[in-house]
């Protein structure tokens, strides 16, 4: 989940056309895009890991995903002014070191088997990259030349979705592939003896987070050797897409009802994502009995999902004239779907095909809501709710594979919800969008309420059917994609 820019920035002295090439530091700017989305999906795995761990309940695990996500309503204006201070180039470094400092206290968490620790750890490391995610974006747009800057920064959010899609994979091998003893196991063992086992299953989070840490540090490092433009906001159009002014008719961004409409939209939207990824590994143990291990390498097609719906929109919504190349293109996205859903499925190695073909079957109807949406913003975002909010339901009225492979073929929906929200939202704000920008990254907190509340009603009418909750979601991201966008200017507030 990448936050986009929401203004325009420019180079001192320039307008990218001074022959510098920034090939380097784009790389390396994008790799934050890749971490951060690592980094934030690794905690569907730890969620069922720690549950284990510490014996929580479906509403206390979820206090992992309520501390990493309220850091974004906490942190959120107080890093946007420090880098108006220090500058964006420093708020990454310092953004990187803080993350890497929460998964440096990954260990001590684990040395002593303390949940408290657990959530400070997260916090830490939620604030390091929110601090990160506001300081990082501006340079997407202006490493290179600007009528080239969308298609970078759709480049850097779809390295965004790949780390959201090997975090599953890497955390199932090396956090829940550490052998976990059942209850019957557990009984047979002494008091000391359970004590010392879970303190070594909580362990098993150390290695990993420490070598986060590194990479982390190392980029910090590699990001300070680059010379890099120095960064000024550009004064943004009074106009919206259509070129009518009107930034004028509210004193704040607060005044303008399609901005305060998308905020609740991106609250609802992250969480109902999050909370639909959160709950995967134990929705497929109770639902299949599938083990943890084999559980969290399938979540990687709920995100993989996002990351083949996000190349599909880039596509579809693009300006692109050449048929024979957009289907050159649309082709490489199918191979790359059927790649990752063999490499999941391991079916290669059976001979049956089910599995990959269902998948498959998702990824052509999500191409097709993507043509349906006819290249409109609004259309597009209200056709992809409703098919992710009918997915989820089916998934709630049925068992086995069918509400598996329902639940994760939501991913290839939710795949541009975030990015066509915050474009319709902040659209014409003028002076107002940084405040309308802010706005909107604090809403991203829905990440850390609506997965709580979905773990309360998981503890009290079970796991299977709390996902009523994301078809509240999809309803509204529905409405605010038909209507709720809407500027109503005619009838300016009086704020």
């Amino acid at each position: 989940m990448a936050v986009t820019s929401s203004g325009t920035v420019s180079v001192n002295g320039s307008k990218n056309g001074n022959g510098v090439n920034y090939s380097n530091a784009f790389i390396v700017v994008t790799s934050l895009f890749f971490m951060w989305g690592f980094i934030t999906c690794l905690n569907d795995i730890l969620i069922p890991h720690l549950k284990a761990v510490f014996d929580l309940n479906y509403t206390q695990v979820m206090l992992i995903q309520f501390t990493f996500f309220t850091a974004y309503a906490i942190i959120s204006l107080p890093s946007g002014m420090l880098v108006e201070k220090i500058g964006y180039k420093s708020g990454i470094i310092i953004g990187l070191l803080v993350a890497g400092l929460g998964c440096v206290l990954f260990y001590p968490a684990a040395g002593s088997r303390s949940y408290a620790i657990f959530l400070l750890a997260l916090f830490v490391l939620a604030s390091g990259i929110t601090l990160l995610q506001v300081a990082a974006n501006p340079y997407v747009a202006i490493l290179g030349k600007p009528e080239t800057a969308s298609s970078r920064l759709n480049l850097s959010q779809a390295f965004n979705s790949l780390g959201t899609t090997i975090a599953p994979i890497f955390g199932s091998i090396l956090i829940l592939g550490v052998a976990v003893k059942g209850a019957d196991e557990l009984a047979k063992m002494s008091m000391t003896e359970v004590e010392a086992y879970k303190l070594a299953e909580a362990s098993s989070v150390q290695v990993p987070y420490l070598g986060l840490a590194a990479a982390l540090v190392l980029i910090a490092i590699i990001f300070a050797l680059f010379k890099l433009p120095k960064i000024e906001a550009a004064s943004v159009p009074a106009s919206n897409s259509a070129g009518d002014s009107y930034d004028n008719l509210h004193k704040s961004a607060w005044g303008y009802r399609h901005l305060v409409l998308g905020a609740v939209a991106i609250f609802v939207y992250v969480g109902g994502e999050v909370s639909i990824g959160s709950f995967l590994v134990n929705y497929f143990k109770e639902l299949l009995g599938m083990p943890e291990v084999e559980a969290g390498k399938y979540v990687a097609l709920y995100w993989g999902g996002a990351m083949i719906g996000r190349f599909f929109g880039s596509i579809t919504l693009s300006d692109m004239t050449d048929i024979k190349k957009k289907n050159i293109y649309v082709a490489l996205v199918f191979v790359l779907a059927l790649a990752l859903a063999l490499y999941v499925t391991k079916e290669y190695q059976t001979g049956g095909f089910t599995s990959t073909l269902t998948f498959l079957v998702m990824v052509v109807i999500n191409y097709i809501a993507f043509n349906i949406g006819k290249r409109q913003p609004g259309r597009t975002l209200a056709i992809l709710a409703v098919v992710a909010a009918i997915l989820v339901i089916v998934s709630m009225l049925t068992y086995g594979h069918v509400a598996m492979y329902s639940i994760l073929a939501v991913g290839l929906f939710n795949s541009i919800m975030f990015p066509t929200i915050f474009t319709l939202a902040i659209d014409g704000l003028g002076k107002h969008t940084g405040q309308g920008s802010g706005i909107l990254c604090t809403a991203i907190v829905g990440g850390a309420i609506i997965p709580v509340a979905q773990g309360f009603f998981a503890d009290n009418i079970g796991i299977h059917h709390a996902f009523f909750l994301p078809v509240l979601c999809y309803a509204y991201i529905a409405y605010y994609g038909v209507k709720g966008h809407i500027p109503s200017f005619l009838k300016p507030s009086k704020a």
